[in-house]
């Protein structure tokens, strides 16, 4: 079970992690999880050059590992990378010291400030040890989630997804997934045709 946005209440319990951007300007952060992959990554690099977009990807560490030129590719047309541990790692069912290993083994890898914790889920006291020994660590959240990587919905449901939540400062979730492709094909270039067409501007984090 999950939600396309971020409740209210949510953001609430945890105010110290980013959920948005300033509502002020009509900016949107198109935000990827999961990658770098074959096929799956190029494909979205693609689609964002086309909408002249600039995103954010969280990648995996393992995947960066496996996929290094992929992870170039990223870099080099001018998107920004974020941590998203190395192995993936659920935060409810790790300690809060596996769970810190983990995420500096992908920060070494993908050297940034960024980091955003796999399925959205991570424990107070995580977010306490990686206040401790990452100070400047940035933990992303979002308040837009496509829903791409559930196969029970359909890709016209992944769109409307978020363009029924999009708002200015929108953090919006996509991933770069194998499990996610058949929907992301579809929902990624209509998204990104409807909110310039709605004036929206792409920034990264």
């Amino acid at each position: 079970m999950y939600l396309a946005y971020s409740p209210f209440w949510l953001r609430w319990l945890y105010p110290t992690l980013t959920w948005h951007k300033s509502r002020e300007e009509k900016y949107a952060y198109i935000t990827f999880d999961d990658g770098p992959i074959a096929v799956v990554t190029p494909f979205v690099l693609n689609t964002l050059k086309k909408f002249n977009c600039k995103a954010t990807f969280f990648c995996i560490g393992d995947n960066i590992d496996k996929h290094p030129s992929i992870l170039s590719d990223i870099i080099a047309e001018g998107h920004t990378v974020g941590n998203h541990t190395y192995n993936h790692l659920k935060g409810w069912k790790s300690s809060a010291s596996d769970y810190l290993d983990n995420v500096r083994k992908g920060s070494l890898l993908t050297g940034t400030r960024l980091f955003r914790p796999p399925y959205g889920r991570i424990k107070k006291s995580q977010i306490t040890e990686i206040r401790k020994h990452f100070p400047e660590t940035e933990i992303v959240m979002w308040d837009v989630l496509s829903g791409d990587f559930d196969e029970s919905i359909t890709k016209e449901q992944c769109v409307e997804n978020v363009l029924k939540h999009c708002k200015n400062g929108s953090i919006i979730v996509f991933h770069d997934s194998l499990k996610a492709f058949e929907r992301l094909e579809y929902a990624l270039p209509a998204v990104l045709e409807s909110l310039t067409q709605q004036g929206f501007l792409f920034k990264t984090l």
